[in-house]
């Protein structure tokens, strides 16, 4: 389990952000794609649903925000509805727009993406339809956005750079951003455009280009480990760097620092739905990190995640501190050979810690106990109205030893290995730790849960630990139990048959 990272979550406060760059409306028409058109050889979308999102700079805002960020945004839109709109959603957000300028003479820029679901499901991009100046933004415009920029950053405890390629981000712009930064001893992480003369961010503190952009900046080809931190250094000295930074998808991300660090930060695999945006989250969660004061490698550990997450989830989408923090209490690692399940059950040393970091992010404890010798859907469906009554369930798992003292001599039929393992399989449950005394009362007390689960079978006044609990401010909470499932008379027909 990542601690440091689950500690840091909490952490992070409400730091100031300012993001200048490309400022985008993402459009999304979603709809069937159930028949070939007759007029020609093309899918053709019947369209039920339209969306739109801020992308580009504003993405990076938008994440920025959800994050928990304070954020202003610089850039530039056309004085048309879709700039009209696009200011009206980061209004909606929070987000000062202020320095956000109309320019008549280009439009908003506008991705337009159409999903098609094959039967009512499986969502595919199908087409995207851009429309767009990538002219460089001059004279009047070019001047606003950049004393926008400067004034905002006495503000600022971070702040990125977000370039599409869209004209917002010349080197007159730039250099006033860098400078102003500086001066004020700011961070500036840039995500670079594709190719080009990568001199425009000289002086930023760092640089986050994808494995395809580093490659052309360097004239490098990425294909593994070793040539993407050759790539990430050479930009590092090259620019003048804090340090390097470049992303490789599902590879992570490498990190070579003036420091003399020099590592690829891997990230663990994900079901992939969409990979439009994962750059934007990584540069957000980044940003996020630093300006809270977290040290790169920290910072760079919590962009996979978060860029992690947004993969997972259809176009543009932002991710919360809370998703964050739920994927690093559930990440399904693998770690000496254990099976994810097997990395739910604990000690109570780690135990505890782990639920110390829960509670500092605002979660609640449930707990219960048992043999769960042989689990049955009775258990499966107690264990779910467990899990309800609180964020994290913890169940304490009698060894052997103390469910022959209850059971008798001839259990438990499966080790407690074998149970806990079962135990931990069950998504409702979160922690499985083992106790060998007669009774939990002990490992109630050390747990100190907000909830303590018992089944309907049982009286409060019957329940161990009750009294305890109440009196530290919770409650008992008595499941329903599910009427023909016992493991004794499963064991009992088992033999039978």
């Amino acid at each position: 389990m990542a601690a440091d990272l689950i500690d840091l979550v909490p952490r992070l406060g409400r730091p100031r952000a300012l993001v200048v760059g490309d400022v985008m409306l993402d459009r999304y028409v979603w709809g069937n794609a159930d028949r070939i058109s007759q007029e020609a050889p093309v899918v053709l979308l019947r369209a039920d649903a339209r969306e739109e999102r801020l992308g580009g700079a504003s993405s990076v805002a938008t994440m920025l925000q959800a994050l928990g960020a304070r954020t202003s945004l610089v850039g530039v839109v056309g004085r048309d509805a879709d700039g009209l709109r696009a200011r009206q959603l980061l209004t909606d957000l929070g987000i000062d727009a202020a320095g956000v300028a109309a320019d008549p003479a280009r439009p908003t820029t506008v991705k337009e993406r159409y999903i098609g679901r094959a039967q009512d499901r499986h969502p595919q991009q199908m087409i995207r339809v851009d429309y767009e100046s990538r002219d460089p933004v001059s004279g009047e415009a070019e001047r606003e956005v950049a004393a926008a920029a400067a004034a905002l950053v006495r503000d600022a405890d971070v702040v990125l750079v977000s370039d599409y390629d869209k004209g917002v981000c010349t080197p007159a712009v730039l250099a006033k951003v860098v400078a102003a930064a500086k001066a004020r001893g700011v961070r500036v992480i840039a995500d670079p455009t594709r190719g080009g003369d990568y001199g425009k961010y000289a002086g930023c503190s760092a640089v986050t280009p994808n494995r395809l952009e580093a490659g052309l900046a360097t004239g490098r080809t990425i294909a593994t480990h070793d040539q993407a931190l050759a790539a990430a250094a050479e930009l590092r000295d090259r620019l003048g760097l804090e340090a390097g930074l470049v992303t490789l998808d599902k590879d992570g991300i490498a990190f070579a620092h003036r420091d003399g660090r020099s590592v690829v930060f891997p990230t663990r695999p994900r079901q992939v739905y969409d990979i439009t945006g994962a750059g934007d989250m990584v540069m957000a969660a980044l940003g996020l990190a630093l300006a809270a004061g977290a040290d790169y490698d920290a910072a760079i550990r919590l962009a996979n995640v978060a860029g992690g997450l947004e993969v997972e989830k259809i176009g543009v989408a932002t991710v919360t501190r809370d998703e964050i923090l739920a994927d690093l209490l559930h990440a399904p690692f693998r770690a000496a050979g254990r099976t994810a399940g097997a990395a739910k059950v604990v000690g109570l040393p780690q135990l505890l810690a782990d639920l110390d970091r829960r509670r500092a992010a605002g979660q609640r404890v449930a707990f219960t106990n048992g043999c769960f010798d042989v689990l049955h859907a009775g258990h499966v469906q107690y264990l779910a109205e467990a899990r309800r009554q609180a964020d994290c369930l913890v169940v304490g798992l009698n060894s052997d030893a103390s469910v022959r003292q209850l059971k008798g001599p001839t259990r438990p039929l499966n080790p407690v290995e074998a149970r806990a393992l079962v135990l931990a399989g069950l998504q409702d449950v979160d922690h499985v730790t083992i106790f060998a005394d007669p009774t939990p009362l002990a490992l109630i007390r050390a747990v100190r849960p907000e909830v303590l689960v018992k089944g309907a079978d049982y009286r409060k006044s019957e329940v161990v630990g009750a009294d305890f609990v109440e009196g530290c401010g919770g409650r008992v909470h008595l499941a329903d139990l599910r009427d023909g499932f016992s493991s004794t008379d499963l064991i009992d027909r088992m033999k039978a048959a």
